[in-house]
């Protein structure tokens, strides 16, 4: 019989621990990433172990939701891979314009930057207004982050960069006001995105969709959670509705692959088929 490391238990059971404790679900997040994670939160939080970790958790509320900001990966950054973003300009656009109005979810949106890359994208091809755009994420912090919608000053360079290469139509300080060390963005590209909490471990689909984009959160999961996730996203798709996924990502393997047609292949852009 294969032994067991002392690590790989003491993970087991933290993560067992946080579900039963405050019912986030992590049980089927990837093992390697997630030890790594955990790991670095030990250093970072002045624990000796995993189980030490585990122990404060347990009796700390504050001290879970400070080990969420090592679980959970906020990073990220606006129109990043600026190609994905051009694909959605000329292949996904011109069908979103001719519905009437539109429901967009960004699942896994992390601090904002691609719900608000997204809305600039609309707001020029004239779609924004007619929008509702879901924004959820399962860390309240990085919602705050993005309801604020205010992002490091010395990030606008490479943004400016990205939204160029993205088919951007304006100036992109057009968007934001810079103040000290930080860029506000236009309180108006929010009016009609909705900040939610919500897990794809665990909760269901909550409104039908035409366009969902959750780019560079599958990676973290799973296989079991992939298939749960790429299901939650067929049954929340309209009829001909499009799917956007990360560049390492792709849904040709899962289960519901039939269900789907590349679009856009090396973009991993994906349109629901009628059946």
């Amino acid at each position: 019989m294969h032994a067991v490391s002392a690590i790989d238990i003491e993970m087991h059971l933290l993560i067992e621990a946080i579900y039963l404790r405050y019912s986030y679900d992590f049980r089927n997040y990837s093992s390697v990433s997630q030890k790594r994670r955990l790991q670095y939160a030990v250093q970072q939080m002045k624990c000796g172990t995993i189980s030490e970790l585990q122990a404060r958790v347990l009796h700390d509320p504050d001290t879970f939701m400070e080990l969420l900001q090592y679980l959970t990966v906020p990073t990220s950054e606006m129109f990043r891979d600026p190609s994905y973003f051009l694909a959605l300009r000329h292949d996904v656009v011109p069908v979103l314009q001719t519905y009437p109005s539109l429901k967009i979810w960004v699942a896994g949106c992390s601090t904002g930057e691609e719900v608000y890359s997204l809305a600039i994208l609309l707001k020029e091809e004239g779609l924004l207004e007619r929008s509702i755009i879901y924004a959820t994420d399962i860390n309240p912090y990085s919602l705050d982050k993005a309801r604020k919608g205010v992002f490091a000053l010395d990030r606008m360079r490479t943004y400016t960069e990205n939204y160029q290469a993205a088919g951007g139509k304006c100036a992109f300080s057009d968007y934001y006001t810079a103040a000290y060390d930080a860029a506000l963005f236009d309180r108006s590209l929010t009016d009609n995105i909705s900040f939610a909490d919500h897990s794809l471990a665990t909760d269901s689909v909550f409104s039908e969709t035409h366009f969902i984009s959750c780019r560079n959160v599958l990676i973290y999961f799973n296989r079991k959670l992939q298939e749960r996730t790429f299901g939650l996203f067929h049954e929340s798709l309209c009829r001909r509705g499009f799917l956007g996924l990360g560049s390492r990502e792709r849904i040709d393997f899962s289960d519901i692959a039939g269900h789907f047609e590349p679009l856009v292949r090396e973009q991993r852009i994906y349109r629901k088929l009628s059946t």
